[in-house]
């Protein structure tokens, strides 16, 4: 496949919007076109010796979980191990590409992966997504009514000011009197500025009607999972089944105050990577997650809160797998896709 309609099928399969405002996605290296991918290559971490396996598997393009780019780099040379990974993916004619967050989000990405681990359960996202793209534009509605005499001005005064849209007129009759109402979206900057506008008026005023601009919210998308297991399991039990689908000899454990080893879970909550952000104020039995700070493992536990941690990339990795079977159907099985043998969690018990 072409690289541009491989990026196109890849941000279809899961789009870049529905990825964390922070975060780094996409396309971030590009050969000089044209460039066919003949050979997709999946990572969760993009380290120099994942590279060198992709450079010896003859990838075209490799799709790292995780974004080997994050910070601005201000220099390619040899220096950096960042910038040696751009220089080899260049002289190798190899892109690289980032879903990260956005996987995270999708119902058929990480997290719902991970939920797996737990047993037969309903899930539900922690933080939805909305919708990224929306017919309606701005953050606001407004609209009122003005006669003839205030229209010419309201409206000139008005198309003026910055971030409006959908700006339309039709006529009206209030109160008997034929007037004009005016209807438009703005953002919350262009709201103050409208209603500045019409405060000079006191029947203007009164008439304005506002109405915030929601984006409708995406079924079973967004950051984290709570889930409810079917039937209710001791933490120990829990542990075994999250070692077993993660294939981790280890995992580490805090049980929460007032709980033991044989308390039961009934509801779960749980995010890949780091999750101390996405569970925190989470009313469930237990957290599940990569890794957390030492002080939100003391608030969960103390909130009666078990905690499993199973180290940041462990509790990703295993999706890829299951990625590379649902790409091949999404990409009509047009190129060959494999998964690196060479990336592993940098940490591991001595």
């Amino acid at each position: 496949m072409n690289l541009r309609e491989l990026v196109s099928a890849l941000n279809d399969f899961a789009s870049p919007a529905l990825a964390e405002s922070w975060d780094n996605v996409g396309l971030l290296v590009e050969p000089s076109p044209p460039h066919t991918v003949n050979t997709l290559f999946l990572t969760n971490d993009l380290t120099e010796e994942v590279m060198e396996e992709a450079v010896q598997k003859k990838a075209d393009l490799v799709l790292s979980y995780h974004p080997p780019i994050f910070t601005p780099l201000k220099r390619v040379t040899w220096k950096t191990w960042k910038e040696r990974l751009v220089v080899r993916a260049l002289e190798n004619r190899i892109g690289i590409y980032s879903p990260h967050t956005a996987y995270d989000a999708i119902p058929h990405g990480v997290n719902n992966w991970l939920t797996k681990g737990l047993g037969a359960c309903t899930s539900a996202p922690l933080h939805p997504s909305t919708a990224p793209s929306s017919p309606a534009e701005g953050t606001h509605r407004i609209e009122f009514c003005a006669d003839a005499e205030h229209m010419d001005a309201v409206l000139s005064k008005i198309r003026d000011i910055p971030e409006i849209s959908c700006l339309t007129t039709l006529p009206a009759r209030v109160e008997g009197e034929e007037q004009t109402r005016v209807s438009l979206n703005c953002s919350q900057k262009a709201l103050l500025e409208v209603m500045a506008l019409l405060s000079q008026n006191s029947l203007l005023y009164h008439k304005t009607e506002i109405v915030l601009l929601q984006k409708p919210l995406l079924p079973h998308t967004g950051m984290g999972r709570l889930c409810t297991l079917n039937e209710p399991v001791s933490l120990s039990d829990i542990i075994q089944r999250i070692k077993g689908h993660l294939q981790l000899p280890h995992v580490r454990v805090a049980v929460g105050a007032g709980r033991t080893l044989e308390s039961p879970v009934k509801k779960a909550a749980l995010c890949a990577g780091s999750g101390s952000s996405v569970l925190k104020g989470t009313e469930a039995d237990l957290y599940l997650t990569g890794e957390m700070s030492h002080h939100d493992v003391l608030d969960a536990v103390a909130n009666g809160i078990s905690v499993i941690l199973c180290e940041h990339s462990n509790t990703e990795r295993g999706f890829l797998s299951e990625l590379r079977d649902a790409l091949a159907v999404h990409l009509q099985n047009k190129i060959n896709i494999i998964v690196s043998e060479k990336d592993r969690d940098p940490l591991q018990v001595a």
